[in-house]
């Protein structure tokens, strides 16, 4: 293996290392139960004054790298704290960072074994499909049900160039940061009968992109 593989295949390594040391210290501090619990998480961050922000999103690249966190209460938490517009700016910079560290940390670990395995055969399969799974990257985005954790790091196993997979997630990630941030505004403020319209409405714009893919994926196989 060459050095720098090996460089980076030992710093990966460390990283999984420190990511499970900081889940077991959340752990056994009782910080991992404030986490889940917006409310409290709420009073926490806004006791951290002008770092309240920053801590918003470094426990956002924190629920993304290990997924037993939690990553809606923080940002409802966000949404209660700081508002519609400076919560879901907090959320998404948090989101996105974490995914490219996850995006990262496997393609350090995994894509160096996977060339070694499949040879040209990987780069053949994978180069021509980049708009495919920048496609799958955005998609997979605005369906809740889908792993955002397990397809950051999926995504490093492939070829997928950075600046798509960036792109593709931040797209994406937008409109379920604000849904959960306003959803938190508007717990906090007692009127959680307004947030079932701006669910309604937030879950048809971004189920539009989807059926638009499926329709024209239909039409294809007609042809």
């Amino acid at each position: 293996m060459p050095v720098a593989r090996r460089i980076a295949f030992i710093a990966g390594i460390l990283m999984l290392l420190a990511l499970v040391g900081t889940y077991l210290a959340l752990q056994q501090t009782g910080m991992l139960g404030t986490l889940v619990d917006g409310a409290a998480l709420r009073e926490r961050i806004e006791d951290l004054g002008m770092w309240g922000p920053l801590a918003i999103v470094a426990l956002m690249v924190l629920a993304v790298l290990v997924s037993p966190i939690p990553s809606a209460p923080i940002a409802m938490a966000a949404g209660a704290a700081y508002g519609h517009t400076w919560g879901t700016l907090y959320v998404v910079t948090g989101a996105e960072a974490g995914a490219l560290a996850a995006f990262g940390i496997a393609r350090m670990l995994g894509q160096a074994a996977l060339q070694r395995w499949f040879g040209e055969r990987l780069s053949a399969g994978l180069i021509g499909s980049q708009n495919a799974l920048t496609g799958v990257v955005f998609i997979s985005r605005l369906l809740p049900f889908i792993s955002f954790d397990l397809v950051s790091y999926a995504a490093g196993l492939t070829l997928l160039s950075v600046w798509r997979f960036a792109l593709a997630t931040l797209a994406g990630i937008i409109p379920a940061s604000f849904l959960l941030a306003h959803f938190g505004r508007e717990m906090s403020n007692g009127e959680a009968g307004r947030f079932m319209y701006t669910a309604l409405g937030l879950g048809l714009i971004t189920g539009i992109p989807v059926a638009l893919k499926l329709l024209r994926d239909r039409m294809g196989r007609r042809r």
